[in-house]
């Protein structure tokens, strides 16, 4: 008996955003498997945050379709949209974008409180302990590291169960041996979760953990690279700024 192939995590179709008479994205179509990890990267103005954005449902694109599991995006009015990212999706920033009068436990459970869900302390500590701060809870951000700051993004982006995470350069403001830890708890969120992780990135080592990597120039994706290695994100890396 034969099995339905099941729905990618996220989808776009000829998606095109366009400002004015600048096209950030141009006929983009692409699938992303359900428990996958894909780095994207390209010089600046490549229209990699416009990807990411038009991904997860941040910006609506001018033309095509995008999809999350078997949400068409542009068919949702506001408020749905704004629903089905605080359930469905997950989001981690390069500057942390924590709430700095809360503790870590109110800001991992402020996704489910926004979303009108019981917050469960139990999956708030489980998820904490993954990130390695269960001895953390009762801390502010003014009082964590940057790299405990970022991991308490990590468990908030996590605490809901997404179909899907988007990073964008969540290392962009870390140090390489904390930076190391972040995308090793990604990896992880994949390996032992089957979470599905999409990865903006400039930085060819933050893009070696991924699957696989796209590579976006001109607002188009211009080659995919499976299995990378430092050593040919690097080159390929070098073909595409040239």
């Amino acid at each position: 008996m034969s099995r339905t192939p099941a729905l990618p995590a996220v989808r776009l179709d000829t998606v095109t955003r366009s400002y004015g008479r600048t096209k950030a994205l141009d006929a983009v179509s692409w699938a992303f498997p359900r428990g996958g990890f894909t780095a994207v990267m390209g010089p600046s103005g490549s229209g990699k945050s416009t990807f990411l954005h038009c991904a997860s449902g941040l910006d609506r694109p001018t033309a095509g379709t995008v999809w999350i599991g078997d949400a068409e995006l542009g068919r949702l009015r506001e408020s749905a949209l704004t629903r089905l990212r605080r359930e469905r999706v997950g989001f981690v920033f390069q500057s942390f974008n924590l709430i700095p009068s809360m503790d870590v436990e109110e800001n991992v459970a402020l996704p489910l409180r926004l979303g009108g869900r019981a917050v469960d302390r139990d999956r708030i500590a489980s998820v904490l302990a993954r990130v390695g701060l269960a001895d953390r809870m009762r801390h502010r951000p003014s009082e964590l590291s940057g790299g405990q700051q970022q991991r308490v993004a990590l468990a908030r982006a996590l605490v809901t169960d997404p179909e899907v995470v988007f990073a964008d350069e969540p290392t962009g403001a870390l140090d390489p041996r904390t930076a190391r830890e972040v995308l090793r708890l990604m990896r992880e969120a994949v390996d032992r979760s089957g979470q599905t992780v999409v990865l903006v990135t400039h930085d060819p080592v933050a893009a070696s953990w991924a699957d696989s990597v796209l590579f976006l120039d001109g607002g188009r994706i211009v080659e995919e690279l499976v299995s990378p290695t430092v050593a040919s994100v690097l080159a390929r890396w070098d073909g595409v700024a040239a």
